[in-house]
Parts: C-alpha cells; sequence; structure tokens
C-alpha cells in the first residue's frame, strides 16, 4: 500500500467518525422540534449526506492503480461501432480509425438508423455494416442494448470492442487491454476512461469527469465493481452469451410457474363447486401434480418435463371423467355455442383463442373445460420468447443505460471486471447545455431503473462489496431532494428568522466544522490534483435534473408509463439556444437566495436579525450561489475553441 492511500483511509475513518458525531447529535440534541417542518428535512438531508461520505470512503477504501497486463494479447476480435442518427461522416471517421487499429480485427458499424448512404459509405471503405433484421418489426428494439444484441448474432469474435459512434480509438487499445483476459479467464469486461478532445480547460459542462475515470472507477475495480460504461470497454462475448442464456431460462421458467398457478386456480375453483365425491378425487389428485410440477420447476427441473408431467395428469383425468360424465359433455358442447370461441366451417373443428379460454375459464361449465383451459395453457409455454425479436438478449435491457445493468447482471454471476486506467479513445463531449442536461437525465433514469427493477442490495450472486458500490451509484441520484432541503433552509432563516437547529453554539461550530473541513480534505487528497470542482457543482446545481430522474423512472418502472430514450447529438450545438425551461429552478433558486441574502443583512442592521445566526447562514448562501453560478455559466457557453486535435478528429483517414 502507499503512502498516499494509507492517508486515503486515515482520512476516510476520521471523516466517517466526525461525520456520525455530527449527525447523531443533530438527530439527539439539537433538532428545533417547533420548527419541526424545516429542521427534520434539513437533518434527512444532512443524513443522506453522511451516508453518501461514507459509501464515498468505503469505495476509495481499495482503490487499485493496476498494473499493466502481463500476458500478450491473444483471441479473435470484433469491433462495434453504435450509431443511430449521428452525421455520416463522424461515424465514418470513427469507423476509418477502429478499422486501423493494429491488432487483428473485424471492424463493424452498427446502425440503428439503416441509413443506405452509410451502408454504401462502410462498404467502400472495406468496414463491415449491420442493422437489425426484419425480425425487429414491431417488436421492443431496446435502444442501443437491442443494437448490440442483434449484432452478437451476426458475428462470432471472441472478444467485442464496443464505441461510442464518436470515440476515435488509439491504435493500441486492443493491445494494451486484452492481456488481462488471458491473465484471467473470469475477467468479462476491461473498461478504459472516456476521455473528450472538445471541452475547454474551464469545462463549463463538467464533461470530462475525472474523478470517476480514475479514483471513483479505481476504488470500484478494488471491490470487483468497476462497471461497463457503454463505450471504450472491451468485453467477453462468452460471458455475455451465458447472460443472456441464463436470462432466457429464467424468464421461460417465470413464464412456466404462472401458468401452472393459473393452472392451480382453475382445478381449485371446479374442487370448491364439485359435489361428486370420485369427482373431487379426480381434481384433487390433478391439483397435486400441478402443485409437484410447481415445485420441481423451483427445483430446477427442465420446463418442458414439468409441463409434459401435468400435460399426462390432464390426460388422465380427462379420460376417467370423460367416461364418467358423457351426457355432461353433450350438454357442455350446446352451451358452447353462446361462448366467443370461433368454428372452423372447412375444419369442422372449434377453434380455442386466447379469448375464447379466459371465457372457457371463467364459466360455470363442467370440470372438463377446466382441464381443457389447462391443457391450453401448458402447450402454449412457448420456448422462443415470442414477444421479442430474438429469444437471447445478452445486454440487460430493464434500462435506456444497458451499461451497468449489463455488468451487474455479469458480477452476479462470478464474472470479474477490469478498469484500465489509461486514456485509449478520445469522443466528443455534449457542446451546450440542452444537450448536457438531456445526457445527463437519461444516465440518472437508466441507473433508477435498475436499482428499481434490481436493487444490488437484494440481488444475489453479488458479493457486499459489490452490493455497495452498484448502490453508491444510484444512491448518489437521490441528492436532488436533499439539495432542495439545503437550498430552502438559509432562506427560511434568514427570512423568517426561523432556526432549523436549537442554536448556533459552540456545539455545533465544534461539530460540524471538523467534519466538514476533514471531507474537503478527502477530496483533494484523493483527486490528487484532478480538477473535481465542476462535478461538485453539478451534483448540486443539476437538483430538477436528479429529481425529475427520480420521478420518471419509478413512473416507467411502478407506473408503467413509457420512458424515451435520446440520444446525445454529436453533431455541435442544439441550435434552439438556451433551454430556459429546463433551467429555471436554479435561476429562481439564485434569485430567492440573493432576496433572502439582502433581507437577512437588513434584519441584522434594524436589530430583528441574530449576527452568528446570519453570518452562518449567509456564508452557506453565498457558497450555494457560487455552486449554481455554473448554470449560467453553461447556458452562456457557446461552444470550445476549436484545437487541432479536434480538428483532425472530423478528418481522420
Amino acid at each position: 500500500m502507499t503512502a498516499r492511500f494509507a492517508a486515503i483511509r486515515v482520512i476516510a475513518v476520521l471523516s466517517v467518525l466526525l461525520g456520525v458525531n455530527y449527525v447523531a447529535w443533530r438527530w439527539l440534541e439539537s433538532v428545533n422540534w417547533s420548527a419541526w417542518w424545516i429542521a427534520v428535512p434539513l437533518v434527512v438531508a444532512e443524513t443522506y449526506s453522511l451516508i453518501d461520505t461514507f459509501l464515498f470512503c468505503l469505495t476509495m477504501w481499495r482503490a487499485k492503480e493496476r498494473p499493466a497486463p502481463v500476458s500478450p494479447p491473444q483471441g479473435t476480435v470484433d469491433v462495434f461501432i453504435t450509431t443511430y442518427d449521428e452525421p455520416i461522416e463522424l461515424v465514418m471517421t470513427t469507423a476509418r480509425a477502429a478499422r486501423g487499429i493494429a491488432y487483428p480485427h473485424t471492424t463493424w458499424i452498427l446502425d440503428d438508423g439503416a441509413r443506405p448512404e452509410l451502408e454504401r459509405a462502410a462498404r467502400e471503405a472495406d468496414i463491415g455494416y449491420l442493422t437489425r433484421s426484419d425480425d425487429w418489426t414491431g417488436k421492443p428494439r431496446h435502444a442501443k442494448a437491442g443494437n448490440l444484441n442483434s449484432a452478437l448474432f451476426e458475428t462470432d469474435g471472441e472478444f467485442l470492442l464496443i464505441l461510442d459512434a464518436d470515440q476515435i480509438p488509439d491504435p493500441l487499445i486492443l493491445h494494451r487491454t486484452l492481456g488481462y483476459f488471458a491473465d484471467d479467464p473470469e475477467v468479462a469486461v476491461v473498461q478504459t476512461p472516456q476521455w473528450f478532445v472538445n471541452v475547454d480547460e474551464a469545462d463549463p459542462l463538467g464533461s470530462q469527469a475525472p474523478l470517476f475515470y480514475g479514483p471513483i472507477q479505481q476504488g470500484k475495480d478494488g471491490w470487483n465493481a468497476a462497471f461497463f460504461c457503454g463505450s471504450n470497454a472491451v468485453l467477453r462475448r462468452d460471458a455475455l452469451m451465458q447472460l443472456g442464456i441464463i436470462g432466457y431460462v429464467r424468464e421461460v421458467t417465470d413464464t412456466a410457474a404462472r401458468a401452472l398457478r393459473t393452472s392451480e386456480t382453475l382445478i381449485e375453483k371446479e374442487m370448491r363447486s364439485a359435489s361428486d365425491p370420485e369427482l373431487r378425487r379426480e381434481l384433487f389428485a390433478l391439483h397435486v401434480a400441478i402443485g409437484r410440477g410447481r415445485r420441481d420447476l423451483a427445483g430446477g427441473a427442465p420446463v418442458r418435463e414439468v409441463a409434459d408431467a401435468v400435460l399426462a395428469a390432464v390426460h388422465n383425468a380427462s379420460v376417467i371423467l370423460v367416461a364418467k360424465d358423457l351426457a355432461g359433455i353433450r350438454a357442455d358442447l350446446a352451451e358452447l355455442g353462446s361462448l366467443p370461441i370461433a368454428h372452423d366451417a372447412q375444419l369442422d373443428a372449434i377453434v380455442v383463442d386466447e379469448v375464447g379460454l379466459t371465457a372457457l375459464a371463467d364459466s360455470d361449465l363442467s370440470p372438463i373445460n377446466a382441464l381443457d383451459a389447462v391443457r391450453a395453457l401448458l402447450d402454449a409455454l412457448r420456448l422462443d420468447r415470442g414477444d421479442e425479436a430474438q429469444p437471447i438478449l445478452p445486454l440487460a435491457t430493464i434500462s435506456v443505460t444497458e451499461d451497468m445493468a449489463t455488468a451487474m447482471q455479469l458480477h452476479s454471476l462470478g464474472w470479474r471486471s477490469v478498469y484500465h486506467h489509461e486514456i485509449l479513445a478520445k469522443g466528443l463531449a455534449p457542446e451546450d447545455l440542452r444537450t448536457m442536461l438531456t445526457q445527463r437525465l437519461r444516465w440518472a433514469q437508466g441507473t433508477l431503473q435498475v436499482m428499481l427493477r434490481d436493487n444490488p442490495l437484494a440481488k444475489r450472486g453479488l458479493s457486499i462489496g459489490q452490493r455497495l458500490m452498484y448502490f453508491a451509484t444510484m444512491w448518489s441520484y437521490l441528492s436532488g431532494f436533499a439539495a432542495v432541503v439545503y437550498l430552502t433552509a438559509p432562506v427560511v432563516y434568514l427570512v423568517f428568522g426561523v432556526l432549523p437547529v436549537t442554536a448556533w453554539s459552540v456545539d455545533f461550530f465544534v461539530r460540524f466544522l471538523p467534519y466538514f473541513l476533514v471531507n474537503q480534505v478527502l477530496f483533494l487528497v484523493v483527486a490528487k490534483g484532478l480538477r473535481t470542482w465542476r462535478g461538485q457543482q453539478y451534483s448540486l446545481a443539476l437538483f430538477p435534473v436528479w429529481i425529475r430522474a427520480c420521478w420518471s423512472a419509478f413512473a416507467n418502472v411502478v407506473l408503467h408509463r413509457p420512458l424515451t430514450f435520446a440520444v446525445t447529438r454529436k453533431d455541435g450545438r442544439d441550435p434552439r439556444g438556451v433551454p430556459w425551461r429546463e433551467i429555471w429552478p436554479q435561476l429562481t433558486a439564485m434569485v430567492v437566495l440573493g432576496i433572502a441574502l439582502v433581507i437577512g443583512v437588513t434584519r441584522v442592521i434594524i436589530g430583528t436579525g441574530d449576527g452568528t445566526g446570519t453570518l452562518v447562514n449567509t456564508v452557506w448562501v453565498l457558497y450555494d450561489l457560487v455552486v449554481l453560478s455554473v448554470i449560467i455559466q453553461a447556458a452562456r457557453y457557446r461552444g470550445p475553441a476549436r484545437t487541432l486535435e479536434e480538428e483532425n478528429h472530423g478528418s481522420q483517414n
């Protein structure tokens, strides 16, 4: 362990201890219960921040600076360049650079826009071109995940290098990363940083994310939880295919389990209404057979074997009941005419569709109809995943961002990941505030979808460390609610004189200031000279985006409302200009904070305000204004000054 990482551990422990001391004191001794409506939200927000601090400290506890892989690169490789509607020349620039990668490989453009002109350009450049087959028509497309899943079945490389349409790869990217797979056959993903050539030194849109593509990913790597970020990563095909097959088996098994539960319900209904002892005995035997099938299925028995066993029990029961109650069957046939069941005149046969099956199950006819319904349910078990374009979906489709979800699934199956901290591809970041906000919203929505659909804290197969590492990323997007409280509390005090704490006492300062200062020192030591201020600003300044992401993800997952997928534009600035409708909450907050500051100072001057409390909240307001000012800088931003490197980005051959 280096001296720096030892220092990080010492500061991390100190930060958590000071934080626990402060927040415990806040809950136990300093909450102003007479003003609970602001005091309780504030202490809850501080508790949220303490948990965030703990998760960050835990992340950095095992930060890993990896040496280069020992083994030489080996294996066949497909390079996938994903695109939907990006400019054709931009895509071809990336494709030509990918074609020039030194290690032997095959380059493919995956065009989800199915553009003939792009196909022609690819063929002329001797670059592979793939788009989706007709099988995807009318089926869920799953955005980028669907594009990649479709291409997986058209190619055969052992490893996949995935690049976004704007990410120009270094010629040695495969030489620098493939060795990890040979060093460890359990490695499924090697992720490298995302770095952008069109970002100014000031980085007003906060695109570079040096803290994440550095210390944070290295910290997660130490817990075997560095995750796939959608581009600039190499993945093992076998790992993805195993993931897809397991997902397919689980879905088919779940469908079979639902069919058996429905069958049990149908038979239980008939048992309750049956008066004949022999009839009840046969129905009970069938009920037992279905229950045994459910238990066998849960125990891992093949779906088809379970279905066949239950179908055999249905057949036996049908034979006995038909022999016993032929007259009843004739009566039932007469009554079938009143149900919505079609009759095929050419075949002289009754056609039972889903509507007819539902009607039979709900009818009060003889038990034969219930047995027919059970038989139909089990016969209808489809092993081809008919609601999807293809039965095997290797990359996760539970989120609009497939990367984190896929990595978490791979980790839960025992696969390992690697974060290789070397810039091996350079891309284009958003050049305007509107595009940046759209991008950040999509990231947050996708992450929160994963949390709601497949919470890592409850996911089987993950270690405790992996659970917490994934949860830490998801937890960070809940900060929008805490930000509202942090912006509101000083305004309430300066304008109305309402204290969220019992007093601005020495007890408060001796607990809060050490906690705050040690936290800042931790960031400085972790960053090691990296500029992380933009990231800290945007964690607060984008609070409306984080809140909107929470609500829209909840509405999608729980209320089943649609969630659209927006591709980040790569062709310069959005011509619509400043997105005033998206940033009015931040601008309003700045105005309110400024007014509150004037009112607070005025109250002290005229003798109605407390000097200590006003000073504390004045510093608080000034800090908030400095943080929020990044939105004004971003709104005024008109794109970067073009560098020679960026000009070359659009003209490489």
